[in-house]
């Protein structure tokens, strides 16, 4: 009940009890609570419809893309997108392109069609198998439109106007040749220090450089490789580093932009616009290329270990797997970034590796460093387009095959260029046999400049000649190449829709010497005025690959360090099936007769019934149509004086410096190159399995004065085995040009010396160099500083001199023979490799001579050289070559005689110095009197340079007693009067089909047989 108060009962009204009241709060309270609910329920509805207001347009336009909807994508986001676009598409896999293709993206309009008709066409299909006679092919739109025979091509070239060439059955083969390893336009020719772009020296690892950076498109080689039937090739950058940048594929051929990018192949990345004020940098469907190097040459540039260069290849792939993972992440889900697009200029190539977008080439030869590198690729999960030089590649072909990768990297090698450093020390010429046979694909690189890239398809023929099959051969620098390089698509194959990329050869493209008639790029007849060699037909027939199966097993079973020892000596053996003797005083009188040799000598050549009816034990060795030729000489590399060119150890060292004077204990010592000859090194033992019998040396040097040179036996064990040591003490040799001082002051010392009266070593050598009783031999290239020796030979008439190299030694050749100046050009081929040698005789096709030839035409006694030992193997090839491209000049015994006594005289080993006089050697015409026979086209221009009546005809064999100095001991003359060395080839020692099977070493008694 209700309580009264005071107030209340005036009032009277009665207030409700306490209880009451409690409830009738509660009441209020409930209903108060239930309206602000309300109330603020409703401010939240308002609130969220406000906000929806402005944020649904904004769902609306990127979810829900109707028409008339604003865009304010981020520009970040927009490239990001455009990148994931790239980077999500799979590795290119390009169809071959057939006939449907009509036109080329390289077509130069104006270029007229042309119809190549009656070709022995290499088509490249069936595994090379396929050759097609009497085809026709017709070229235009920069493409190959029609391959075949019949009626339907005179319709054809008619409605094109085409240029008809007949070319009578000769050999056509597709894209050309492919160099896959070349320095062109990085390493330019001639080399100077303002266009040498083959290494960046910043640091070991940088996949951030472009080969086409430094493209020089001014480079001397580019229309050199051309005539050589060059036509598409990878320009890498060098291997001074792990990681040598990005490289480019080009095609050799002048353009109208006269610009590197012009002259790409399917770049990776192109500018692409509407108009200047909308050009962008857009990524391609194409590969790209990256190098790789491993193993010395990181070490001698950067002092890396092999383990510090392991370590930076995976610190340098982390690098590109976290950027790949960074860009993948982003990619996921691009329109909820914050930063824009993860790019890396330093590792976008690495990451790009490991997606399988880049053709990786990695310079690698030992099995340590391969090995290395497919545990590398293993764990980065990438693969390997090719491994290059790759000398011990034939030792592990099943290592290779470990490689990440559905392909098992190609292998791109030298055919003999080896031994030139440690981990080139067991190359093998049997090595792409053994690859291909293995199921790896071989390809021959040149390695521009290392190898002049004119001359790569004779790395195929020599691969040919050592056991590979010709389909390989060819493949190895024609489809295997275009594969590896990622262009197959395009080149490499003779199919209609291809690129219109061919070369007329001369004869089979295997054969020694071919050289191409013409060469075609993009449809464009690039030799101007080719001047062409007509070859015998023999020439156009395929070749049956060398066999040297045994050899190839050795090879292996040695682990690349093979006895080169002959195995067999022999004091009596008959050949027979003999159709040349080479030999001066010897003739054959008809094909297939028999030579017989008893006690190393050659006792009978013609039929020689009466010698087989003696019963005497001889070994009987089947010539097959071979001859019997002189032991042949090499000059001009350190061959005797060093067995591993990059490595100091294996050396004579170089010579004290004459000129510096600081030191009077060597003042005016002048070396004696015999002090320091070293024996039995793989390079001197398969010269002399190559029927090289002897080489000539003189001292390292590279100051004005090298010293002595001296001739040795390449077959000898040691310096005191007998015969090793032919010529003690021959030429004195100089060089003109690499060193610290001008070329003036090389000449004015020379001149004063050449006057000097005081006595010691150097002014006594140098007193008989000015009376011509010792031969001064030049080291000189350039014509200007010949023209200088010819002007300092005037003042001194008895000079007797030579010039080594003479590259530039055609524009004086008339003022040469009338001084009686000869030459050795080394090396015979010529290349403008640096300034002094910058003005060449290129050679069939660019011109119609070679500088031999040319040089042999004005009247001037010329001999060939070699720059480095391994070369020293292949001299029989480049007499071999100077005859196939001149046989207007040189006969095979003339061509013989470059090789052989031209250089006797040349170096000046028809002199054998005593300690008191100079007498003749066995080489000398005066020794053999009437039984020596100098070929008819060499005997005018050695008149010049010996006595003449060292050729005149006379009844002795030998000097009389009469004739000979006081205190010329008996020994000496025994050793004079042994034969010359000789050399029994089986099969024409003028081809590839032809091989040694026997030598005769200079002062031996019995025969080697091989």
């Amino acid at each position: 009940m209700g309580r009264m108060t005071k107030e209340n009962e005036e009032e009277g009204v009665l207030l409700p009890s306490y209880e009451e009241g409690q409830k009738d709060r509660r009441h209020t309270y409930r209903f108060s609570r239930i309206h602000r609910r309300i109330k603020l329920l409703k401010d939240i509805l308002i609130l969220f419809f406000l906000l929806a207001l402005l944020v649904i347009p904004t769902l609306v336009y990127y979810d829900f893309p109707f028409p008339g909807h604003p865009t304010d994508l981020p520009q970040y986001i927009k490239e990001g997108i455009k990148q994931c676009e790239v980077i999500s598409r799979p590795p290119p896999s390009h169809k071959p392109f057939t006939s449907g293709r009509t036109r080329s993206d390289r077509f130069v309009p104006g270029t007229r069609a042309v119809w190549l008709k009656n070709a022995t066409l290499w088509t490249g299909e069936r595994d090379g198998e396929q050759v097609i006679y009497g085809a026709d092919v017709l070229l235009d739109g920069g493409v190959i439109r029609k391959v075949g025979k019949g009626s339907e091509f005179v319709k054809m070239a008619k409605e094109l106007d085409a240029e008809e060439v007949q070319l009578n059955g000769a050999w056509v083969t597709p894209v050309g040749i492919v160099d896959v390893h070349s320095h062109v336009g990085v390493d330019a020719a001639p080399s100077l220090r303002g266009n040498d772009d083959t290494n960046s020296w910043k640091q070991s690892v940088q996949p951030w450089l472009r080969s086409i950076d430094g493209f020089n498109t001014h480079d001397l080689a580019f229309n050199l490789s051309i005539s050589g039937g060059i036509t598409a090739m990878l320009i890498l950058p060098g291997s001074a580093g792990n990681i040598g940048g990005t490289a480019y594929t080009v095609k050799p051929r002048w353009t109208y932009e006269n610009t590197p990018e012009s002259m790409q192949v399917e770049p990776p990345f192109i500018i692409s616009s509407s108009s200047h004020s909308n050009q962008t940098w857009v990524r391609t469907n194409a590969w790209r290329h990256i190098k790789h190097a491993c193993g010395e040459n990181p070490a001698r540039v950067y002092g890396n270990t092999r383990m510090d260069s392991s370590y930076d290849f995976r610190r340098a792939y982390t690098e590109g797997a976290q950027l790949k993972a960074k860009q993948d992440r982003w990619c996921s889900d691009p329109k909820s970034q914050k930063e824009p697009f993860p790019d890396d200029l330093q590792w976008e190539a690495l990451a790009d590796v490991i997606r399988g977008n880049v053709k990786v080439n990695i310079h690698c030869y030992e099995t340590t460093d391969l090995n290395a590198l497919v545990r590398i690729s293993n764990e980065f999960r990438f693969p390997i387009a090719a491994f290059h030089h790759a000398h011990e590649a034939y030792l592990v072909p099943d290592l290779l095959k470990e490689t990440y990768g559905s392909e098992p990297p190609a292998v791109a090698i030298f055919a003999t260029n080896a031994r030139y450093k440690r981990e080139a020390y067991r190359g093998s010429e049997y090595a792409p046999k053994i690859l291909a046979d293995s199921g790896l694909k071989v390809m021959m690189k040149s390695d521009h400049p290392v190898l002049d890239s004119r001359y790569l398809v004779y790395e195929a023929a020599q691969a040919h000649h050592y056991g590979l099959n010709f389909s390989h051969s060819l493949s190895s620098v024609t489809t295997h190449s275009a594969n590896a390089m990622g262009l197959g698509h395009r080149i490499g194959y003779i199919r209609e829709g291809y690129d219109a990329d061919v070369v007329i050869w001369d004869s089979f493209p295997l054969s020694l010497g071919a050289t191409p008639k013409q060469t075609y790029i993009d449809g464009i007849p690039q030799i101007v005025r080719p001047h062409v060699v007509e070859k015998p037909r023999e020439a156009q027939e395929i070749s049956p690959a060398g066999e040297f199966e045994e050899e190839a097993r050795e090879a292996i079973l040695a682990r690349g360090d093979p006895d080169l020892r002959s195995k067999r000596s022999v004091d009596n053996v008959i050949f027979s099936g003999v159709d040349d003797m080479f030999l001066p005083g010897f003739a054959m009188s008809e094909k297939g007769g028999n030579v017989v040799v008893m006690n190393g000598e050659i006792a009978c050549v013609g039929a020689c019934q009466e010698f087989q009816e003696m019963g005497l034990d001889f070994e009987m060795v089947d010539l097959k149509g071979g001859s019997i030729s002189p032991g042949m000489i090499t000059v001009g590399s350190a061959l005797g004086m060093k067995e591993i060119d990059q490595e100091s150890s294996t050396s004579d060292g170089v010579t004290y410096d004459l000129t510096s004077g600081n030191a009077e204990i060597v003042d005016d010592i002048l070396v004696r190159g015999v002090d320091g000859v070293m024996f039995d090194g793989k390079d001197e033992l398969l010269a002399y399995r190559a029927g090289v019998t002897t080489a000539v040396s003189y001292p390292l040097s590279s100051s004005l004065f090298s010293g002595i040179s001296f001739s040795f036996s390449t077959g000898a064990l040691h310096a005191l085995e007998e015969g090793a040591i032919l010529n003690p003490s021959a030429a004195l040799h100089i060089t003109m040009s690499n060193s610290k001082f001008s070329i003036s002051t090389k000449i004015g010392i020379l001149r004063r010396l050449l006057h000097h009266e005081e006595e010691n070593d150097l002014t006594k050598v140098m007193k008989q160099v000015a009376t011509g009783k010792r031969r001064l031999v030049v080291e000189v290239n350039k014509a200007d500083v010949m023209a200088s020796l010819v002007r300092l030979k005037k003042e001194v008439k008895d000079l007797k001199m030579t010039f080594l190299g003479g590259q530039e030694s055609w524009m004086i050749a008339d003022q040469l023979a009338e001084e009686k100046i000869g030459v050795i050009v080394s090396p015979s081929r010529s290349f403008p490799g640096d300034w002094d040698q910058r003005r060449i005789i290129p050679g069939p096709p660019l011109s119609n001579h070679t500088l031999a030839s040319y040089l042999s035409s004005a009247g001037v006694l010329v001999g060939l050289g070699i720059r480095e030992a391994w070369e020293a193997r292949n001299t029989q090839y480049e007499a071999a070559w100077q005859f196939t491209s001149s046989p207007g000049t040189f006969s095979k015994s003339s061509a013989l005689a470059l090789v052989s006594e031209n250089l006797e005289v040349l170096l000046g080993l028809n002199q054998i110095w005593t300690g008191d006089v100079f007498l003749p050697s066995s080489s000398d015409p005066a020794f053999h009197g009437a039984n020596y026979d100098i070929s008819t086209s060499s005997k005018q221009i050695l008149s010049e340079f010996i006595s003449p009546d060292h050729l005149q005809s006379s009844s002795r064999s030998t000097i009389p007693r009469s004739e000979r100095s006081e205190g010329q001991s008996e020994e000496i003359w025994t050793k004079l009067r042994r034969n010359r060395s000789w050399v029994a080839f089986e099969g024409d020692m003028f081809t590839f089909q032809s091989r040694v099977r026997a030598v005769r070493g200079e002062g031996k008694d019995n025969v080697d047989l091989f």
